[in-house]
């Protein structure tokens, strides 16, 4: 498909569930894209929707998201997770409690050069996310059935938005980390000041406020390396 060719992302073949709305998303979809300054191609944009249209297509049987309104779930899902790709590390990522593949789906459609794992527990979660990879035809995502405590992988980067204490989300993640890696902890409001000084002597952190095009909800990317001990 011709990536100049604008009509290609909003062409309605393969879509179910966002058809009506496919114009509309497509256009918010665009102009967050650049907004966030990211360059996606055509394809990727088109990938993008794809995603978006069976996450809520397999919705019930999966149960992947309380989101059920397409333009929520573009805003609060995808543009969520792209916030972030412009302040990731290079390198393979690991995305701990990936859910229905957020944001580990959303990275490896933006970024293919990079292998992204996607670790969840729940088995319907991952099939989702072996499901859509395959019919977008991401072979940079692996998708893994497990707990993280069961999982023996090293990673570059190790990605969350699952997690409610960074305390915790640090504790199981360090050990998937290779030794000058980032963790990189999706959170709303900023962490709290117990939580800091409970990482500060063994972590440099370095908190991002993101904007997410048309949230008007507080987001925060949190990074932390370990310090030279």
């Amino acid at each position: 498909m011709d990536d100049s060719n604008h009509m290609s992302i909003i062409d309605p073949t393969g879509f179910t569930k966002i058809t009506a709305q496919l114009p509309m998303l497509a256009d918010i979809l665009k102009e967050a894209s650049q907004t966030l300054g990211l360059s996606l191609t055509a394809k990727q944009q088109r990938a993008l929707l794809l995603y978006l249209d069976q996450l809520l297509l397999w919705n019930k049987a999966y149960n992947l998201t309380a989101i059920t309104d397409p333009i929520e779930a573009l805003i609060k899902h995808v543009l969520d997770c792209l916030a972030i790709i412009p302040h990731l590390p290079s390198g393979s990522l690991l995305d701990i409690g990936t859910g229905a593949g957020l944001p580990a789906v959303i990275i490896a459609i933006c970024q293919p050069e990079r292998h992204c794992t996607a670790l969840d527990s729940n088995q319907k979660k991952i099939r989702f996310i072996r499901q859509i990879s395959s019919q977008l035809g991401l072979d940079n995502v692996e998708p893994i059935a497990a707990r993280i405590e069961a999982h023996e992988g090293r990673y570059e980067v190790v990605t969350s938005r699952a997690f409610a204490s960074l305390t915790d989300f640090v504790a199981v993640a360090q050990p998937c980390l290779i030794d000058d890696g980032r963790l990189c902890a999706m959170k709303g409001k900023a962490p709290a000041d117990d939580e800091w000084q409970a990482l500060d002597q063994k972590w440099q952190i370095n908190t991002i406020k993101l904007d997410v095009p048309r949230l008007e909800e507080s987001r925060h990317l949190i990074e932390l390396s370990a310090k030279n001990v």
